[in-house]
């Protein structure tokens, strides 16, 4: 985080957190009560103070508050970088590992990176479908439809390749993702936490 963010945390350490605020969409997008932020200098601030506390609760540290976000889908949204070769949060931080790889029941891909759970763009998707093989061959389309019909939970025959790594894709349905992943959608405050009723200037 920002070393004014750190040092406001000192100064003020007791600032009641912000809920229902915040969010971030499936398009990697921050949002202020339902609308996109479109300020880039804002932006660059948000990406940098954007963490996840002990309950898997991401959220926005504003200088000494902190504003929970409410997530469309994951944590963090994944996209190519433009040199091709990797992947790159939304946040803008290189993903150099990957854990896991879980396939939603509507063909949404989530990995999990060093970073937290991340749900590949829709626009960047075919750049992992490119990726997927089963026993060192492309991925047909009626072997994609099957693995969406598995049950949660269920190992699918099909192998994601990134760089040196090969990981087993695994179904896992949407509803399923944040408590097997850790992580909240709809972050709430906890018994005895204060709560702001509006964000910091």
């Amino acid at each position: 985080m920002d070393q004014w963010v750190l040092d406001a945390m000192k100064r003020w350490p007791n600032v009641p957190a912000l809920f229902g605020w915040l969010g971030l969409d499936r398009r990697g997008r921050w949002l202020v009560q339902g609308e996109t932020i479109s300020h880039p200098r804002i932006i660059d601030v948000i990406n940098r103070n954007y963490a996840a506390d002990e309950h898997g609760r991401w959220y926005f540290q504003n200088g000494p508050q902190r504003g929970y976000m409410q997530l469309e889908s994951a944590p963090l949204v994944l996209f190519v970088a433009e040199t091709g070769e990797h992947l790159v949060t939304h946040t803008g931080r290189d993903v150099e590992q990957v854990h896991a790889a879980y396939l939603d029941e509507e063909g949404a891909l989530v990995l999990v990176t060093e970073h937290g759970p991340a749900e590949v763009a829709g626009t960047d998707l075919q750049w992992i479908l490119d990726r997927l093989t089963i026993d060192s061959r492309p991925v047909e389309d009626h072997a994609l439809a099957a693995a969406l019909e598995l049950p949660s939970g269920s190992d699918t025959s099909i192998t994601l390749r990134l760089g040196t790594s090969a990981l087993r894709l695994q179904r896992l349905d949407f509803a399923q993702a944040p408590s097997v992943l850790g992580f909240e959608r709809t972050p709430a405050p906890r018994e005895g936490e204060k709560v702001s009723t509006r964000a910091m200037d």
